[in-house]
């Protein structure tokens, strides 16, 4: 009886299941991503853009027209306002987009699959230990071209408070050279000397 029973069960698991592992795996391998992005904030406010991220730590946002940026540099990730000369920084792993940027991204206590279909998976993570850090949703398409199969498509940041952000990405670009890329920033706070 326990050996039909164990059969059942085998047979009713989807076949090829995706796994925290496996979306670890492809978070793994993908050293670097370029993309354009669609961001839309808690006030339906919709801005675009291009991120770069190279593992493990620095990723870019550069806005197309507003006077914003998002940079991380490996230790901190920054927020940049030049329209008001404001600059807020936290360390990369205390943000959602740690779980993104880790070298060896560990999900395991920090996340489980929210839904997956044929063609994508979404994974929701959340770091017990600290709420006040919000949660993060990100979703991923099923793709042969994708590291481990799996192209990050965007993501969901819910902060503490119930707000919500959304970043769709679109025209990703996997593994490429960024070593000319700029993963720092101009303070506007600092006066420019001549």
């Amino acid at each position: 009886m326990i050996k039909i029973l164990s059969l059942i069960l085998l047979l009713a698991a989807p076949a090829g299941a995706t796994t925290l592992a496996d979306v670890a795996a492809s978070l793994k391998a993908t050293t670097s991503l370029s993309a354009n992005f669609t961001q839309t904030g808690a006030d339906g406010k919709v801005l675009t853009g291009s991120m770069v991220l190279a593992r493990p730590g620095r990723i870019r946002f550069q806005y197309d027209k507003a006077r914003l940026l998002i940079v991380g540099n490996g230790k901190s990730l920054t927020f940049v306002d030049y329209s008001v000369n404001q600059v807020s920084q936290w360390p990369v792993k205390s943000t959602p987009l740690g779980i993104l940027l880790a070298s060896d991204p560990d999900l395991s206590g920090v996340a489980h699959i929210a839904a997956t279909t044929d063609t994508s998976v979404e994974v929701e993570a959340r770091d017990p230990k600290h709420p006040e850090f919000g949660s993060l949703r990100i979703a991923f398409t099923r793709t042969a071209a994708a590291p481990g199969g799996l192209a990050l498509a965007g993501w969901t940041a819910f902060d503490a408070q119930g707000g919500r952000s959304t970043v769709q990405l679109t025209g990703a670009r996997y593994n490429a050279d960024l070593s000319r890329v700029d993963f720092g920033f101009r303070d506007p706070r600092r006066p420019v000397t001549r």
